[in-house]
């Protein structure tokens, strides 16, 4: 038994891990009964410190992207209690289940000890790697005479480094500079286009903010969820339960909630309407409660504009006159109506989603009529080949009813006062750097259809089955950093086939399956030992960056991922080598980047280095522009009163040609001739957000959806017996997570209640146990993508259910170029 185990009591621990009461019970203060206060934290803290002095250290948790800050207590060198930071606005002194799990990462034993090379040339599931240990020295002297090697020889584009969840300036944010001076298209190749491209870039579309939204959620009076899990994964989860305990408990007026989904979770069971929507359809919903929205005349005219006498003249099937209407901050409102929202009543939408129809125009007139509101969406949206459309047609809505800018509305984040680095790397671009053979490669990622993607990011889910191919070329070395695609991927085992003719090299401190197939392990620390920084996801808007610092020297002989790719860089011939001497480390880094605070004080007074390791962040609680009425102000130090012109609207907030929101998009029409030959979509209606029947591969005849839930901390809490028994309280998942059936789907099927059972596609098949469930549709089946792994670590290995992403059919968005995970139908069977 750890320290941390010792000197908690069970009910204690039980509190801390969020599994005392349903996620979504409100206490009577207003706040979820599975988030601790400070105060129980120092109760806690008190019991450690009797053997000796408790040290408190300032950190982020890790868990998901939310970034929590978090107290780390340590004892005599020992870390044994993590509690939420009572000084960072995210955690405001709370965690949710998954934030004590960093004492479990940490001392993990299966974690690697320190850098190893592979000595079997064998790579496979079922070959021992047989790593043999090496020092630092040798392990970045090898990763560099391959990068050197190929660039002399004019191919230092066949080197690819991927990374997942990349976290500020010192670690994913140097990746792009290394590229420039190496000379490679494939380094910093992200995992977005596994994870919510799509969101961002139907926002692009229509707004021209490729970016993900920040909410006012607590002074928002209607919340219209579209596929998002807010009470099981959504970001910044520990807030999110926060504000649902104030926005539903203490709040006057309580906040009105809709959330649509394919199964009952815990947010649908704690909404106000709950609509279980079928798969690939919500777009559909969407556009039905757009034309409720304008046919009763419940748009927000000071923001959209309105008929030049005031007359409402949507009417259902009729055509509009675009001369009549007088648009404000929109472009293309009538000829979207006359295109596709005359006809998408609420009657045709039922039989789209399978929805009632008098819960859709409830919906619609209840979103319609009250301010303000925010229609919210994610993947479950967008993770369909029609997922562009579905997305825009959701945004729409917030234009619709001018929740854009508005207070209780949505914005995009503002980043923070960084000051400038230590060296500048233009100064370094050498000849081959500027001119290279490189120059005139292409992204290996973005080649995985014959006719490409026309607004992809990254396409990571191609670049192992593309390598594989040749398509346009094989990689020679490939680096990741936070990815583990042959487990993450669809249709993981073509990685398997791509990483065997591969020079491998993982900076995971555990045992992945990419891991299996190294060559190299340059193993990094885990993050209560890191020194890093970490700049917010979209959160309120203001700015804030995070730092972590570390609570422990590090366990073993790991490395920061930041250092690696220094260290790499000052081992690389030329004036590359030269950058990276000047830059030295990521601490110097990070000292540089702090300097901007000195010119910008924080809320909290952090205006230096020291003074940002101490607090753990630097915030502005300001937005500095907001649409009051229809009309745009900028903060001017005392309030919202400097009126800003059009053209500052343009540059600041609406990022389109237009400088207006665009239910017509100039962008996609721009490249309307493209996307009429490759997708073959109505040039006359592709600009617009409209309907489009996703397509669904697999073979089956069900839909097979694999949410997110609380305890999933970014596929690292599956080697955690913690979370692994946490994993599924609502259907009893222990040792297992069920795969949710309808009781009358499985009856058909000759399926009995906890029966194992086998899911097909037409690219494989995996088995588990099922689990009947009222909760969900009878067409789809649900569960978590967690389990399935066949390396990660004694806990991982060889738990049922498979691995979903076995049978997950890769397709993607062919404008987005986001990967279609909820999109497979498959069929399910008695093993």
């Amino acid at each position: 038994m750890n320290i941390f185990q010792s000197l908690i009591s069970r009910r204690r621990f039980l509190q801390a891990t969020g599994t005392t009461a349903a996620a979504g019970a409100v206490s009577s203060s207003g706040m979820l009964s599975g988030l601790l206060t400070e105060a129980q934290a120092q109760d806690t803290a008190g019991a450690a410190t009797a053997s000796g002095k408790a040290v408190i250290t300032k950190n982020i948790c890790h868990q998901c992207p939310a970034r929590c800050g978090i107290d780390v207590y340590t004892t005599d060198g020992r870390v044994h209690a993590i509690w939420g930071s009572s000084e960072h606005p995210i955690s405001n002194g709370k965690l949710c289940p998954k934030g004590p799990l960093g004492t479990y990462i940490l001392y993990d034993p299966d974690r690697y000890k320190g850098p190893m090379k592979r000595t079997n040339p064998k790579k496979g599931r079922n070959e021992d790697p047989k790593f043999v240990p090496i020092s630092w020295e040798e392990a970045l002297d090898t990763v560099a005479a391959r990068l050197n090697k190929l660039r002399d020889a004019g191919e230092s584009h066949r080197f690819s480094l991927c990374f997942g969840r990349g976290w500020g300036a010192a670690d994913a944010g140097i990746l792009g500079t290394f590229a420039e001076l190496y000379g490679s298209p494939n380094v910093g190749i992200g995992h977005s286009s596994m994870c919510s491209d799509g969101s961002e870039l139907s926002k692009y579309a229509t707004d021209g903010n490729n970016s993900y939204s920040a909410y006012d959620y607590k002074n928002s009076n209607m919340l219209l969820m579209f596929g998002v899990g807010f009470l099981e994964a959504f970001r910044p989860y520990n807030n999110n339960m926060q504000v649902w305990g104030y926005i539903r408990g203490e709040k006057v007026p309580k906040t009105r909630i809709t959330a649509i989904d394919v199964h009952m979770n815990t947010t649908l069971a704690g909404a106000d309407r709950a609509l279980l929507v079928k798969p690939g359809t919500d777009g559909a919903l969407a556009l039905a409660i757009a034309h409720v929205i304008l046919t009763e005349g419940l748009w927000e005219k000071s923001f959209v504009g309105d008929f030049y006498d005031g007359v409402n003249r949507f009417k259902p099937g009729q055509y509009v006159d675009p001369g009549s209407f007088n648009e404000k901050w929109v472009r293309g409102l009538v000829d979207w109506w006359n295109t596709e929202l005359k006809d998408r009543t609420v009657v045709w939408a039922a039989e789209v989603t399978t929805l009632y129809e008098r819960d859709i125009l409830a919906t619609a007139r209840e979103f319609g009529s009250t301010r303000p509101a925010i229609a919210l969406f994610e993947r479950g949206v967008h993770a369909h080949s029609n997922g562009i459309l579905n997305g825009m047609a959701v945004h729409s809505l917030n234009a619709l009813v001018g929740s854009l800018f508005a207070e209780g509305g949505l914005m995009y984040q503002m980043g923070p006062s960084y000051g400038a680095p230590p060296a500048d790397a233009a100064d370094y671009l050498d000849e081959y750097a500027k001119n290279g053979p490189w120059r005139d490669k292409p992204r290996i990622d973005l080649q995985g259809h014959e006719d490409g993607y026309l607004m992809a990011k990254n396409m990571l889910q191609e670049l192992g089955p593309n390598s594989l191919a040749g398509k346009p070329y094989k990689l020679d070395t490939i680096m990741f950093y936070l990815t583990n695609p042959i487990w993450t991927a669809p249709n993981g085992k073509v990685w398997e086939d791509a990483l065997r003719e591969l020079f491998v090299i993982e900076t995971s401190p555990f045992p992945s399956e990419t891991a299996m197939f190294a060559d190299l392990i340059l193993p990094e620390h885990t993050y209560l030992e890191r020194l890093q920084d970490a700049p917010t996801y979209p959160f309120q808007g203001w700015p804030m960056a995070q730092l972590r610092v570390p609570a422990i020297k590090p366990l073993y002989d790991t490395r920061f991922f930041g250092d690696m790719v220094f260290e790499i860089g000052k081992r690389i011939k030329g004036p590359m080598g030269d950058y990276y001497k000047a830059m030295d480390s990521s601490e110097n880094l990070l000292r540089h980047l702090a300097k901007g605070f000195e010119q910008d004080p924080g809320d909290n007074g952090v205006n230096s280095f020291e003074s940002w390791k101490e607090k753990g962040v630097w915030y502005k609680k300001r937005y500095l522009w907001r649409q009051i009425d229809g009309d745009f102000f900028e903060w001017d130090g005392s309030g919202y009163n400097k009126p800003m012109r059009p053209e500052a609207v343009k540059a600041e907030l609406f990022k389109t040609v237009s400088g207006r929101f665009e239910f017509r998009s100039s962008w996609l029409e721009q490249h309307g001739d493209w996307i009429a030959d490759k997708t073959g979509r109505d040039q006359n209606k592709l600009m617009f957000p409209h309907w489009e029947e996703p397509k669904h591969p697999g073979g089956g005849d069900l839909y097979m959806v694999t949410p997110k839930v609380a305890l999933h901390a970014e596929g690292r809490g599956g080697n955690l017996p913690v979370a692994i028994a946490n994993m599924q309280p609502a259907l009893g998942g222990r040792n297992t997570v069920y795969i949710e059936i309808n009781p009358v789907t499985a009856r058909e099927r000759g399926i009995d209640d906890g029966d194992r059972v086998r899911i097909k596609s037409a690219i494989g098949s995996i088995e588990g146990f099922c689990k009947y469930f009222e909760g969900v549709r009878p067409d789809t089946l649900v569960f978590p993508m967690e389990h399935g792994h066949w390396a990660h670590g004694r806990w991982a290995k060889g738990r049922l259910p498979g691995h979903s992403g076995e049978i997950t059919v890769n397709q993607s968005d062919r404008i987005t170029g986001q990967c279609n995970y909820y999109t497979t139908k498959v069929s399910i069977e008695r093993a």
